[in-house]
């Protein structure tokens, strides 16, 4: 077993198969995660089971764009546990806009917002995404990612990509097929939004999320 601290992405660690981020707000965690301390640093670890971002990582994603300085563009960031880590991968330097359609979760939200300074709420529906527009002005993003569960997940992400990704930039897509359809096999589902996805990206990378989330797939993308 490693017992070394080892860094897998910038600002992503592993330590005896745990993924962890350096705390922003040391001594405050977000939801049930264990805190850990190395050289006077605190960190959080970051459960697979409860990020879908962090099963792709747990299953070997080899394209994690978010670093110290990013602009990211979140779909569907709920009561925002994922986001709570990529706002410590991002930094001070960096902004994450959340956007959520649900008033409940945006609630919870909103604190998290006020406890992390890089970290802003949109109440809004990702698949109009031109309703948010003027919210966003100004800010260049480097990073898309989308977490939502809509019957055309796909098409949501393109429309997006389409009016605030630039190219060459990536993207990441947690789909879930059984909010899509369930009455037909998630493999077909996911191919099918694969398809609809390449019409705006190159697609890099498909990881299967099981056994963290059952009929789940992340896409990576580059923006064409």
């Amino acid at each position: 077993m490693n017992s070394r601290l080892t860094e897998l992405f910038d600002g992503v660690y592993s330590f005896n198969s745990v993924i962890l981020t350096k705390n922003l707000v040391p001594g405050k965690k977000v939801y049930s995660e264990e805190l850990f301390h190395f050289n006077k640093e605190e960190f959080r670890s970051w459960n697979p089971n409860k990020s879908k971002l962090c099963a792709g990582i747990k299953k070997g994603l080899k394209n994690f764009p978010f670093r110290n300085g990013s602009n990211v563009l979140y779909l569907g960031s709920s009561e925002g546990t994922t986001v709570s880590h990529l706002s410590d991968v991002i930094g001070l330097q960096g902004k994450l806009i959340g956007i959520d359609i649900s008033t409940r979760a945006m609630h919870k939200f909103l604190f998290l917002c006020e406890q992390r300074p890089n970290i802003f709420p949109v109440l809004g529906d990702a698949n109009t995404p031109g309703e948010y527009r003027n919210k966003l002005e100004g800010i260049k993003f480097n990073v898309l990612f989308q977490d939502v569960s809509q019957p055309n997940q796909a098409e949501i992400f393109n429309k997006n990509a389409e009016m605030y990704l630039s190219k060459n930039s990536l993207g990441l897509i947690a789909i879930k097929a059984h909010s899509i359809d369930s009455s037909r096999k998630p493999k077909e589902v996911i191919e099918a939004e694969i398809n609809e996805l390449e019409k705006k990206f190159e697609i890099l990378e498909t990881i299967n999320l099981e056994p963290f989330e059952k009929h789940h797939a992340l896409i990576v993308g580059r923006k064409k």
